[in-house]
């Protein structure tokens, strides 16, 4: 059976890099395969969290989930601290994964910088525990960014060395998914940088709770160019900021960027963001509208997750428990 994971890390503002590079595939999928999908709360805490916002953002991102088009029922939608066969298989990969593998993952070099001394062991050993997420239920093919391409080959480079060290063709290597026109938003500030969360600046990402008039507000003051839209996807090389903007609205359109010059070709930016605009609106108000209504039913939020919790755990378990009994440990 070919299974699904993909987790996403309630650390607060799902936007709209998260919707079209994550959610929107996601629920592209979610018939085609058996698919978990995971509210990573412990990844969370790699980095500081405040509690109560932790567990408001956990609720969040559920709502954001379903708002998206995710059915509870026909996926499992749980987080992750709700199943203890993640820290529990961890820990078994991390006396399978070799330091050397954890030294070249570039994401801790970013994230920890030039205060690596103080960065927390979890957010150093935070792609071990991503690939106890993934194989803890043998998952098959993973959705992913570029960005975390690079963790699910270590994940792939420790079900290997697993089954090599143990004599065993016990875990599958996990192939990833990378779907999509706009699997990689950048910032409506800098097309450069991707549109992240964690940017300082409100104004360079939108989020899916924004309003309308929020929406059409940081469309309007995007950063562009003074040149008019090219015909062609091939003269976008050098204009950063206009290929993001085109992008976005090849996504939300189901078109490529190629198709969206052609239909713009020679307009200014001042009449393309307000296309722009009203087809955001369009796609992204009725979710956030849905996510609002969700968040003022927290009981509901908490069932889905603790009935995805139980629906998760019945598989992880017989898996985690036949792990022990290959590494000779006593489970029970």
């Amino acid at each position: 059976m070919n299974r699904v994971f993909s987790g996403i890390q309630p650390t607060g503002d799902l936007h709209l890099g998260n919707y079209l590079g994550a959610l929107r595939n996601w629920v592209r999928m979610q018939h085609e395969y058996s698919c978990l999908y995971c509210v990573v709360d412990l990844h969370a805490i790699t980095m500081w969290q405040e509690p109560d916002a932790l567990r408001h953002n956990t609720l969040e991102v559920t709502a954001g989930l379903i708002a998206s088009g995710l059915d509870p029922k026909s996926n499992i939608i749980f987080n992750q601290s709700r199943v203890p066969a993640h820290a529990e298989l961890a820990w078994i990969f991390n006396c399978v994964a070799r330091l050397g593998w954890l030294n070249r993952m570039t994401q801790f070099k970013d994230k920890a910088g030039k205060n690596r001394e103080n960065a927390s062991v979890g957010l150093y050993a935070y792609p071990n525990l991503m690939a106890a997420d993934i194989l803890a239920y043998k998952a098959t093919h993973v959705p992913v960014g570029e960005d975390q391409k690079q963790h699910l080959e270590l994940a792939r480079d420790i079900a290997q060395k697993f089954n090599n060290d143990y004599g065993v063709n016990y875990f599958p290597l996990p192939e990833p998914v990378i779907q999509g026109p706009a699997t990689r938003v950048m910032s409506l500030r800098d097309g450069t940088k991707k549109m992240s969360k964690s940017d300082p600046s409100e104004a360079s990402r939108i989020n899916m709770t924004d309003s309308a008039d929020d929406i059409a507000q940081k469309i309007r003051r995007a950063k562009t160019d003074p040149d008019a839209l090219p015909d062609s996807a091939n003269d976008l090389e050098t204009r950063p900021e206009a290929a993001n903007l085109i992008g976005i609205y090849a996504a939300l359109s189901d078109m490529n960027s190629d198709e969206v010059c052609k239909k713009f070709a020679g307009a200014q930016f001042s009449a393309f963001k307000e296309a722009l605009t009203e087809r955001a609106v369009s796609v992204l108000a009725p979710i956030g509208a849905e996510m609002a209504r969700l968040l003022e039913n927290q009981d509901y939020l908490d069932q889905v997750l603790i009935e995805g919790a139980a629906r998760a755990g019945a598989i992880a378990e017989p898996i985690l428990h036949e792990t022990f009994r290959i590494v000779g440990l006593r489970r029970g």
